[in-house]
């Protein structure tokens, strides 16, 4: 039978997909907040070359070959609040720890495990960007007295600019379509919905709930979703890099 938008209104009127949109916008900020500043730290630590740089190169890059349900079991034990490092939290102040119960505690849970996640990746653009300044102008600065903190504000992170937001882009993309695996691992969805991102949403609506029509109609507003919040990027962020 043919319904027209009527799964499309169905999805609009839900108060329980519009928090999933919010969820998800939270997700999305705070794991690409945490990722690219914490990739362009280790980056900038990794550029010195210092005794076995090498290795930390190495290191660092390693995480992003491990695949998201064994990040989101890895850390679903770490986190943990009867067991793991949460666990010894919890046994000097009971109670302060449990993402089971409480949806903040899940959201931070889940938030952290995506970042790590992300960081390996910016991490390989941030040192390949850092390695691309020439290293006269790193040397003139500190001729003229630059410390290492404004060398790397007045110099470094400038030129950095279209890495920036190459990576933007691409951790806001992966924020939402990629996010999957860890919430299946780690939360469910639960507690409350806490962590009902949308893409869990479409997984749990379509095979469980079995509204293969109403989770087909959310992946589309999905993808229009992540083709108008690149094109924003593109049409306004991107104003303000500079290639040159």
């Amino acid at each position: 039978t043919w319904v027209g938008l009527d799964n499309f209104r169905a999805i609009f009127s839900d108060e329980y997909y519009w928090y999933s949109v919010w969820v998800s916008c939270v997700y999305a900020f705070w794991t690409t907040l945490l990722a690219i500043g914490f990739a362009l730290i280790l980056a900038v630590f990794a550029d010195r070359q210092l005794r076995g740089y090498k290795a930390y190169r190495i290191g660092l890059i390693w995480p992003y070959a491990i695949a998201a349900p064994a990040i989101g079991l890895a850390f679903r034990f770490i986190f943990n609040p009867t067991s793991g490092v949460m666990g010894m939290l919890n046994a000097q102040y009971p109670g302060i720890w449990d993402p089971g119960l409480t949806g903040s505690h899940a959201m931070a849970m889940i938030v952290i495990a995506g970042a790590w996640k992300q960081i390996a990746y910016n991490f390989i653009f941030f040192l390949a960007g850092l390695q691309s300044i020439p290293r006269s102008l790193i040397e003139a600065g500190a001729m003229d007295g630059a410390g290492v903190l404004r060398r790397i504000k007045d110099i470094q992170i400038p030129l950095l600019a279209p890495t920036f937001f190459f990576v933007l882009v691409i951790n806001i993309t992966d924020s939402f379509t990629d996010s999957f695996g860890i919430v299946d691992t780690m939360t469910g969805g639960g507690p409350a919905r806490a962590t009902n991102l949308m893409v869990y949403k479409i997984y749990f609506d379509g095979f469980n709930g079995n509204d293969f029509s109403g989770a087909a109609a959310q992946s589309i507003i999905l993808m229009v979703m992540v083709i108008a919040m690149t094109f924003f990027q593109f049409r306004y962020i991107e104003r303000r890099v500079h290639y040159s």
